[in-house]
């Protein structure tokens, strides 16, 4: 019976709204609220910088929140509101950047970096130690014979 309860309070909290989402911003047209919530979980808080612009407080994110709530009753599709923010604020608004040439070096450099640790950590491994490269002179043999013979 308990279970049945936090089950059922735990899907109560899940189908609200993120709190960031205030009132007077949700649209009536529960479709265009849809593509609206879709589409602010895609953009970047400005000011907060690793939150959507749905899940920040800021007020700049709300004014983004309102700018594409705009933009959806005027008649725009995704895309639509999508470019105009682009072209607004450039490709930092988005979440996950497009894979193009002025994006390269922010997809690829942790793999290069990665790459060039693996190359880092295999040299270190490979490489023979100072005693394995140079041996023992005559002398030293010698000497190493010598305490090894006196501990017996």
């Amino acid at each position: 019976m308990i279970k049945r309860v936090l089950i059922l309070v735990c899907l109560a909290f899940a189908a609200f709204p993120a709190a960031a989402v205030e009132p007077d911003e949700v649209l009536a047209d529960p479709v265009l609220e849809a593509r609206a919530r879709t589409l602010s979980a895609q953009l970047r808080c400005l000011v907060c910088q690793n939150q959507s612009i749905d899940d920040s407080d800021a007020p700049l994110a709300k004014d983004l929140r309102l700018l594409v709530r705009e933009r959806l009753v005027a008649g725009d599709t995704d895309p639509q509101v999508l470019d105009f923010l682009v072209d607004r604020y450039g490709e930092f608004v988005l979440l996950n950047p497009p894979l193009n040439r002025s994006t390269y070096l922010l997809w690829f450099t942790p793999f290069v970096l990665l790459a060039i640790a693996a190359i880092f950590i295999a040299m270190r491994i490979s490489r023979p130690g100072p005693a394995a490269r140079t041996g023992l002179s005559a002398d030293e043999e010698a000497e190493l014979a010598k305490i090894l013979d006196h501990r017996e």
